[in-house]
């Protein structure tokens, strides 16, 4: 019995089970694709982002730091987007008259640098959590085809009266089809998951070390 005849013998609630698990399918290989790309993308810009900004920083240069930080060849670096908070929440309080005093300042800048790294952080694990789900979920609802196909071997049983092979090999066969369906979708979504959220503990790594050396650069700049 080949692929497209046990198909063809497949109950509704069987075909239903696959077409979700291809759905399920399709949608973690979507998912992994488009972070992989984001995440290579964030990696090279922000790589060639750190020196760039570093050296205005360094020549005092905040306007040229802030158009660094908001230009779009940057537009998928995360050290970018963390980095132009603290400097445009420094340049606001700067240009409003600078009524706070410096441990305030440094505060002000440091909030606002940790929210940006929340709303970062938030942002480059959209849809990776739903890696999670499809690889834990997806083998339970190839077990649900499996046991369908169960049933239906029983069925096969009792409509022949006979416990012969012939009675139940399609059940039987539309059961492990379904076994498998749940097992090939659910392995590579736990690999995108695992590659995908190593990625992130290292980028997120990245900010914590981007931000306190930020915030060390405008605690230098406010004692000068």
């Amino acid at each position: 019995m080949d692929l497209i005849e046990m198909w063809g013998t497949m109950g509704w609630i069987a075909k239903g089970v696959a077409f979700i698990l291809f759905f399920m399918s399709m949608w973690s290989f979507g998912v992994a694709i488009e972070r992989i790309y984001t995440f290579t993308q964030a990696r090279s810009q922000s790589k060639a982002y750190a020196p760039q900004v570093a050296k205005h920083l360094k020549d005092g240069r905040l306007k040229d730091a802030i158009a660094l930080s908001s230009s779009k060849n940057f537009r998928y670096s995360h050290l970018a987007k963390v980095v132009l908070a603290g400097l445009q929440e420094y340049q606001f309080q700067q240009e409003s008259g600078g009524s706070l005093s410096r441990e305030d300042l440094v505060d002000s800048v440091r909030r606002s640098i940790q929210r940006a790294t929340a709303l970062t952080q938030s942002d480059l694990k959209k849809g990776v959590n739903s890696l999670a789900t499809i690889g834990t979920t997806a083998p339970f609802v190839g077990l649900l085809g499996t046991v369908v196909g169960v049933i239906n071997a029983f069925a096969g049983i009792a409509a022949t009266g006979s416990g012969g092979i012939g009675a139940v090999s399609a059940g039987i066969s539309e059961a492990l089809v379904e076994t498998a369906l749940g097992l090939v979708v659910a392995i590579p979504a736990v690999w995108f998951f695992n590659y995908l959220t190593g990625r992130l503990d290292y980028f997120n790594v990245e900010m914590d070390n981007s931000s306190s050396e930020l915030v060390d650069y405008f605690i230098k700049k406010t004692a000068a």
